[in-house]
């Protein structure tokens, strides 16, 4: 017994392929929007690379234009066959490739799916990569002459003044290295010789940080130099007064910036997977009779289906081998079990593809 019959007239014809080409164009205004978001997401991991490490996957982003261009095509000539399927005659070239049409887009949902996953799995690579290269961005801060890292200083400063953040976990990391160039030190001062003695790495090490770790939002004058040092200022204490640079470490606020984006990016492409695998009786707009024909979500019952399926997968186990040397009724056997196979997953696929 067929798994939810449907009754189909002419007029039920005409408003389900009207209804399916408006959701089709809707699924590649989806498409535009994932390919845009895909080449924003590469764009900014492009941007920010000098702080990540040296060899950052661009997995997710690949995938997203990837997907997205799919879905464009994929949906865009799903509405040319709804348009065309009012027309007999224009429908006639469309419907031989309607059982590979349908396949693909089951493979299509399997690659969103994937792609929708990876999103929220590459976070923690995305993490790590961060942690690795905000430190080395730190540690290069100071080389503005050293090719390859000469625009490090720049870039670090725009990154800390935009996210409003200091240092890779906090502001006290720029107490761990030497930020400023020897270049800009004048080593014939005995307090600058001093401090670059007492370190055994020969590093002029202070408790300061640069000027693009302030937080212009403060009423005081910003306190760069000598954090932690209460004589060096008026009426200042580190320990119980509020500082006027931001404490909010950028490894952090990066990752809360990229992981927002791919955690919105995979819950769309959640959304365009429930979008993409609809309902879709076997009898559609394709049908171009005028009477009153029947429609019917699986030929047969779930069970029965799914139950056949299995029985025909059993029987190509076993003979999953032709001998070379068999009869030719042996092996024409085997490839009629193979046309009854592919029918059969044809039939159940019709269950979670798109319309």
């Amino acid at each position: 017994m067929p798994f939810m019959p449907v009754k189909f007239n002419l007029q039920k014809r005409v408003k389900l392929a009207q209804g399916l080409w408006m959701i089709y164009w809707l699924s590649v205004i989806v498409g535009i929007l994932i390919f845009s978001l895909g080449i924003f997401f590469k764009i900014e991991l492009r941007k920010r690379s000098e702080m990540m490490d040296s060899n950052e996957s661009h997995l997710v982003p690949n995938l997203l234009i990837l997907v997205g261009l799919m879905a464009c095509g994929l949906n865009a000539f799903g509405g040319k066959v709804c348009h065309d399927s009012l027309d007999p005659m224009k429908f006639a070239k469309w419907k031989p490739m309607l059982r590979s049409y349908l396949l693909l887009c089951c493979g299509f949902n399997g690659l969103l799916l994937l792609t929708a996953v990876l999103c929220f799995l590459m976070q923690f690579a995305v993490y790590l990569t961060l942690a690795e290269g905000l430190k080395n961005s730190i540690k290069f801060y100071k080389d503005t002459d050293t090719p390859g890292r000469c625009f490090m200083k720049r870039t670090l400063d725009m990154t800390q003044i935009e996210f409003r953040c200091c240092g890779n976990n906090n502001f006290r990391d720029w107490f761990e290295v030497q930020w400023i160039s020897n270049r800009y030190l004048d080593m014939s001062n005995d307090l600058v010789k001093d401090r670059v003695l007492s370190n055994v790495e020969g590093k002029y090490l202070m408790d300061s940080v640069p000027f693009s770790c302030c937080n212009p939002g403060s009423p005081r004058p910003c306190i760069q130099h000598h954090l932690t040092n209460n004589s060096a200022h008026y009426d200042y204490d580190h320990r119980i007064e509020e500082l006027n640079i931001w404490t909010r470490g950028c490894r952090e606020a990066l990752f809360s910036y990229f992981s927002s984006m791919m955690n919105s990016i995979g819950m769309l492409i959640l959304a365009t997977i429930i979008l993409e695998v609809r309902l879709h009786p076997q009898h559609t707009a394709a049908n171009q009779h005028p009477c009153e024909s029947d429609g019917w979500l699986l030929e047969k019952g779930v069970k029965e289906t799914f139950g056949e399926l299995f029985s025909k997968m059993k029987i190509l186990g076993k003979k999953n081998q032709v001998d070379e040397g068999g009869d030719d009724y042996s092996s024409r056997r085997h490839w009629s079990n193979v046309r009854d196979m592919q029918e059969k997953v044809s039939s159940v696929c019709v269950v979670v593809l798109k319309g």
